[in-house]
């Protein structure tokens, strides 16, 4: 983590709480284990974050207090989800937190279920994003987006969740259209994502927990 550069970037990171989060993967890991991939997956992105030289700080946006103990171990700064208003209030609020010490900060949004994430691979992103007033990086899918930034002075302006591929392009963002990024854009929502983010590496958090289970 990079405490010293005033113009390091601070991440923003969404986390539903653990017994809502990551529904579509009970399918393939049963009930008793969906929320602890969902907290392994927090955990592995957010401690890829904070060893990302470009990367500040994070502030992670929950109300689920086994996950903002475990993530405030890692470094994270845990800021309650006052709007409780859906992912796009939480990560306006994470960003209004984060310009509240800091006005001028450097922000993004980056998803939480990103398990196998790089700190290099971000960091060419953020390197890339630091060109554009807003900038954001599609999902594998090419439907969805994992990563969102806005310059100094430049609001977020969030527009995640389903198609947002679309609407973040038409509300001005440019997209980061960069290979050898794929942690970066590898979210995991069911069983097929995960073996994908497996392929890729997963982070230690989430390989202690999956692959005993998956074999």
């Amino acid at each position: 983590m990079n405490t010293h550069a005033d113009d390091g970037w601070s991440l923003v990171v969404p986390l539903k709480p653990l017994a809502l989060a990551k529904s579509r993967l009970a399918a393939a890991a049963g009930s008793r284990l969906r929320p602890r991939l969902a907290l392994a997956f927090a955990e592995d992105t957010v401690g890829a974050v904070l060893n990302c030289p470009r990367v500040r700080d994070v502030v992670v946006v929950t109300d689920d207090p086994a996950a903002g103990e475990a993530l405030a171990a890692l470094g994270a700064r845990i800021v309650p989800d006052a709007p409780a208003a859906g992912l796009n209030a939480a990560l306006a609020h994470g960003v209004r937190a984060v310009r509240t010490r800091r006005p001028a900060a450097r922000v993004a949004a980056l998803n939480a279920d990103l398990p196998a994430l790089r700190p290099e691979e971000l960091a060419r992103v953020l390197d890339v994003a630091r060109k554009f007033p807003r900038a954001f990086l599609a999902d594998a899918a090419e439907i969805g987006t994992t990563f969102l930034s806005a310059a100094p002075g430049v609001e977020l302006e969030p527009a995640f969740g389903g198609a947002s591929r679309l609407r973040h392009l038409s509300s001005g963002a440019v997209e980061i259209l960069l290979t050898g990024v794929d942690s970066v854009r590898r979210d995991v929502d069911t069983g097929e994502d995960l073996a994908e983010a497996r392929a890729l590496g997963l982070g230690p958090r989430t390989a202690a927990r999956w692959l005993p289970a998956a074999g």
